[in-house]
Order: C-alpha cells, then sequence, then structure tokens
C-alpha cells in the first residue's frame, strides 16, 4: 500500500477512511487560510513554477534531484494526490454525503479557461457553502464561471464514466493531508500534476492500488487502449499483433479498459505483484 495507507488510513485504503473527509479537518483554521491562499496564488504562480522546473534540468544531477525530493516531501505534507480506478471512485462516492462540481484549478492555468470536470467531497452536507467560502470570489464567480454546483452522486459518477471513455483518468486530491478535498479528472496535456509527474519526474502523485493486465487470449490487437492511456504504458506488439503494458509506466487508473470490447484488460491488485508492489 501507499505511505498515506499507513500514516492515515491505518492499513487501508486512506481514501475510504471517512475521517479524511471530516467537516472538523477542514474547519481547521490553519487549513482553511491554506486552502483560501492555495487556490488565490496558484493561478498566479503555477506558470511561473513551471518556467523554472523546466529550467531545472540544466543544473547538476544532485541540485535536480535535491529539488525534486524535497518538493515532493512538501507536497505530501500540503497537496498531494493518488490515482483511482472507477471501482475506488464509486465507493467513495458512497460514503460522501454531499459532492459538488467545480472548475479545474490546473486547466484555469493551462487553458485559461474554465473547465467543469473536478468534484468537492465531503460527509458533511454543508460542504458547498464551506467550498464557497474557501475559494476565492475571483475564483468561483468571474465572468467565465458559474460557481459551485451541488450534484447527486449518480450524476457524478455518470459524469466520472464519460470522463473515462475521453481517456481522463481519476485521482483523489489532499489539501493539507490528510484532509481529501475532492477527485479531479486528469490528463497528461492539462493536468499540471501529471505533467510534473511523468515529463518532469517530479512526483505529485501516488500510482493507484492497482495495475493493469492483459489477457493475451482475448486481445485482438485493435490499440483501442493505447488511445486512452496518459501514461504511456501501453504498446503494440507487432510480432505478436497483441497489446503489451509496461508495468513500470502503469498507474493502474483502468481507463485503458474502457476502449476494449473484448474484456482482455484486467485490473489487479498492487500489493500482490513482487514487480510492482513496491512501485508507488
Amino acid at each position: 500500500m501507499c505511505e498515506f495507507c499507513t500514516k492515515h488510513g491505518e492499513g487501508k485504503k486512506w481514501y475510504l477512511q471517512a475521517k479524511n473527509y471530516s467537516a472538523d479537518l477542514i474547519s481547521d483554521l490553519k487549513r482553511r487560510r491554506y486552502a483560501i491562499d492555495f487556490f488565490r496564488k496558484t493561478t498566479e504562480r503555477a506558470p511561473r513554477d513551471l518556467k523554472r522546473l523546466e529550467t531545472l534540468s540544466s543544473y547538476p544531477q544532485i541540485i535536480q534531484y535535491l529539488v525534486k525530493r524535497f518538493t515532493t516531501w512538501k507536497q505530501k505534507k500540503e497537496h498531494f494526490g493518488q490515482v483511482l480506478p472507477l471501482e475506488d471512485v464509486e465507493k467513495i462516492l458512497s460514503m460522501v454525503n454531499t459532492v459538488v462540481l467545480l472548475p479545474c484549478l490546473c486547466r484555469k492555468v493551462t487553458l485559461q479557461k474554465e473547465v467543469r470536470c473536478c468534484f468537492g467531497l465531503s460527509i458533511s452536507p454543508e460542504v458547498d457553502s464551506v467550498i464557497s467560502s474557501i475559494l476565492s470570489d475571483s475564483y468561483i464567480n468571474g465572468p467565465e464561471t458559474q460557481g459551485v454546483e451541488k450534484v447527486d452522486k449518480e450524476t457524478a459518477l455518470k459524469m466520472m464514466r464519460e470522463f473515462e471513455t475521453d481517456g481522463l483518468a481519476h485521482s483523489v486530491w489532499t489539501i493539507l493531508t490528510p484532509f481529501i478535498a475532492g477527485i479531479c479528472n486528469c490528463d497528461r496535456s492539462d493536468c499540471l500534476a501529471l505533467k510534473v509527474t511523468i515529463s518532469h519526474d517530479l512526483k505529485m502523485l501516488f500510482r493507484a492500488e492497482y495495475f493493469v493486465e492483459i489477457d493475451w487470449e482475448r486481445c485482438n490487437g485493435c490499440r483501442a487502449c493505447m488511445r486512452l492511456c496518459q501514461f504511456g504504458a501501453l504498446s503494440y506488439s507487432y510480432s505478436t499483433g497483441k497489446a503489451v503494458i509496461d508495468l513500470s509506466k502503469c498507474y493502474g487508473c483502468g481507463v485503458c479498459r474502457v476502449g476494449c470490447s473484448h474484456g482482455a484488460i484486467l485490473l489487479k491488485a498492487r500489493n500482490n505483484h513482487p514487480g510492482v508492489a513496491r512501485l508507488w
């Protein structure tokens, strides 16, 4: 299991623990101040930080290593995520009382426009008003935004399924760990966390508690799964005419299953495979 499961989940999946969605956590003044500052400043700070990250490759290897290790350590304490398959998204939704649809912060930075594909979660029925008080007026009530929109769980799950058909991977995120703020739906081009994790080797999120396995007896080599993978883990073998999974790159989101009409892609528990059990 990932280290958050040990620290914040009592040895179980940390994102399936109701205590980590507690209204007591979000009411903490330090966390609330951090959240307000985070949403207010990220849109200004992120482009500058990305440029700095791009220049980091020109520095000596030891400097790159230390900067990345420190940044990851800091992010784990403040704002860190983990990839989820749809099965665990559904379990989270069954636990919480309130779900709200929000504009994506990353896409607000990278695309300069609102894309509503993030969900705020809470076991408190008052989460919509809490989130409204945390997000700055300029973030949720600007000329191109619709503010906070409460949705039922069935609608949220339906939207998640639709996001998968477009290749978006689900991820769960903290605001001052271990408080879980919500679920995002990410792609490599627009999501800051995926971009820096995959393209710049700066870890911003854990892999899922799973990995995928291909059943070659069922695979017909159509390659439909490849277009859905945000992590570059799938390829095609010309000699066998089958899809191939690189387990060192697989984050276990399970989104590739949507493209497989033959049921050839299976989701497996990461802890049960010695080759990836320690790969987070």
